[in-house]
């Protein structure tokens, strides 16, 4: 049983930090002092997820600027475009902010490019259309930092722009839009710099409901709390960290949720077999996002933004199977491509630290998610991209050692566009450019990475006999939700359990089923998600890294380990 991931288990917690942490059950106390806390106060806030900064939204530059724009669009009866992005994250600020301006009274719609035919972000023709059809102002949400052009386009028609993004700015080159709301930007005051798109158009909701610093109802019945359902579905599914601002929004979201009146989640839930007054973090993230994005895959993202605002629940259940059967569809023609990708970066150079692969028959939808399972099974970053005609579009995702933005502004002088975080970006390059900008960003990748120890590093918070797990410590990691990126589960590791059965199983045994054994009357069962490959050989006593969860099955509910890895006992980490 061969082992390729390196294991760090955190340093216990202090004497000092244990002292200050006494209210708090042990295991949750360690969990909690890896997360940074070391206070009751931090505690405190932590497991009710208030947020200690002060949050108001004004303190973003061109806020102020921006609301006194909308409110004069609010005065003056002018049409208003909320110009959004295809992923979860664009989707759900689009209906958001379209939804709270319709509260205000505005003439407002939404408009969502579509990913084949226009591309990412805003393009010229876009905004030429919305200003023949009347619109006065544009409000962007998780797109146009990277936009100048196109803001100078605006500008040139008589159009006014909000930008409104998250994406990392290109230096201080900002767009000369009418305002630049990003907590990224130079200079920007804003505490909380890691908010989602939606997140961004939630506070700008929010800045417009405030009357001398404080929250208003709207027409004296509404209250953007009920926006907060779309702000933690768009926040979970583009992996913004669930600290600070985000895990707040994220808690009261999921509350929200639960309660939603949105007939068209109600659908998706029921269709995703998800109890929706239960959702949690992890069901955005693995079963009702994939869903959302697939449209904007597969076709155009216009049919999730009318299931997350429709009425109708005819129309909500028409749009939910439709969206299930494209994530199904989504999950075939990734496999398939994955593969292909694969078997392309092999060949073409199978130590190189950046894998790379481009085809014609790419679909340009599924790119990233092609790249991902490159990054994740071989530990380098990797770009996959759609080969077209004149242009090619690709996507990257990365590791923890190479910014791939960073990357790609080292070669912007061969690109058409470009933009994303740390560890996930797109770009859009003309095919002449195209061996240049590959031999650069493996040039990139070999200088950051040559002679480090490329394994996947899988963290824990501790050690833990097996047979110390139960309910009631269960009960008190639950404090931890939501989790996801940035604030991942509690995460521990048993040593030397006894296998007592196992066996492959899912759809082609992609999945590893176990029984473990920790003294003759404690048996656990545990699950490795993309592990059936380990059912071919198993050794008989193993150490074990994963989280805890319930698994409910006949109305039964019994413990259940989700396996992170899993190796020969004995093994060094």
């Amino acid at each position: 049983m061969t082992h390729n991931k390196r294991w760090v288990i955190a340093k216990p917690i202090t004497g000092q930090a244990s002292e200050a942490l006494v209210v708090v059950p042990p295991i949750l106390r360690q969990v909690l002092f890896n997360r940074g806390i070391g206070t009751e106060d931090e505690a405190r806030a932590f497991v009710a997820a208030k947020t200690l900064a002060d949050t108001n939204p004004f303190q973003m530059i061109g806020m102020q600027a921006a609301v006194d724009r909308i409110r004069f669009a609010l005065d003056h009866n002018e049409p208003i475009a909320v110009y959004g992005d295809y992923d979860v994250d664009g989707v759900t600020a689009t209906a958001l902010l379209v939804e709270a301006l319709q509260k205000f009274g505005a003439q407002v719609r939404g408009y969502i490019p579509n990913r084949f035919e226009e591309g990412y972000g805003l393009n010229k023709d876009a905004l030429d259309s919305l200003k023949a059809d009347g619109v006065k102002l544009v409000i962007t949400v998780d797109c146009g930092i990277r936009s100048p052009d196109e803001a100078l386009h605006a500008r040139t028609i008589g159009l006014d722009l909000i930008i409104s993004d998250h994406h990392h700015p290109d230096g201080e080159n900002l767009p000369p839009a009418f305002a630049v709301i990003n907590p990224k930007q130079h200079g920007d005051p804003y505490p909380d710099k890691d908010l989602a798109g939606v997140g961004i158009a939630y506070k700008i909701v929010e800045a417009l409901t405030m009357d001398d610093g404080r929250q208003t109802m709207v027409n004296g019945q509404w209250s953007i709390v009920e926006l907060l359902d779309l702000v933690a579905l768009g926040t979970v599914a583009d992996l913004a960290p669930l600290v600070g601002e985000n895990r707040s929004l994220v808690r009261n979201g999921l509350k929200q949720l639960r309660e939603t009146k949105r007939q068209g989640l109600f659908s998706l839930a029921g269709i995703a077999q998800i109890k929706i007054d239960k959702i949690t973090a992890g069901n955005i993230g693995f079963m009702l996002g994939p869903r959302l994005n697939a449209s904007g895959r597969l076709e155009s993202a216009l049919a999730s933004f009318e299931l997350l605002t429709t009425t109708d629940f005819m129309r909500a259940g028409q749009l939910a199977q439709q969206l299930d059967v494209q994530n199904r569809q989504r999950q075939t023609i990734t496999k398939t491509m994955q593969q292909q990708a694969e078997e392309i970066a092999m060949q073409d150079d199978p130590n190189a630290f950046l894998l790379f692969a481009a085809h014609e028959s790419f679909n340009s939808g599924v790119v990233g998610l092609a790249a991902s399972r490159l990054t994740e099974n071989y530990y380098r970053p990797s770009v996959v991209a759609a080969k077209g005609a004149e242009e090619t579009r690709g996507s990257c995702r990365s590791i923890p050692e190479v910014h791939i933005t960073d990357a790609l502004d080292l070669c912007k002088d061969l690109l058409v566009r470009h933009g994303g975080h740390a560890a996930a970006a797109g770009f859009t390059v003309k095919n002449e450019n195209l061996p240049e900008l590959v031999s650069r960003l493996k040039a990139i990748a070999k200088e950051k990475l040559d002679g480090k120890d490329l394994r996947q590093t899988l963290s824990a918070d501790m050690e833990v006999p097996l047979a110390d797990m139960n309910f009631g410590i269960l009960k008190h990691i639950a404090f931890l939700e939501p989790t996801g990126y940035g604030n991942p589960d509690a995460i521990f590791v048993s040593r030397n359990v006894k296998v007592k059965s196992f066996r492959a199983v899912g759809s082609e045994g992609r999945h590893l089923k176990l029984t473990l054994e920790d003294g003759p009357a404690l048996k656990y069962d545990a699950i490795g998600f993309r592990m059936g490959e380990k059912a071919k050989s198993l050794p008989p006593r193993v150490d074990v890294m994963y989280t805890l969860e319930a698994n409910e099955y006949n109305g039964r509910v019994s413990l259940q380990l989700n396996l992170k890895d899993v190796k020969e006992a004995g093994v060094p980490d």
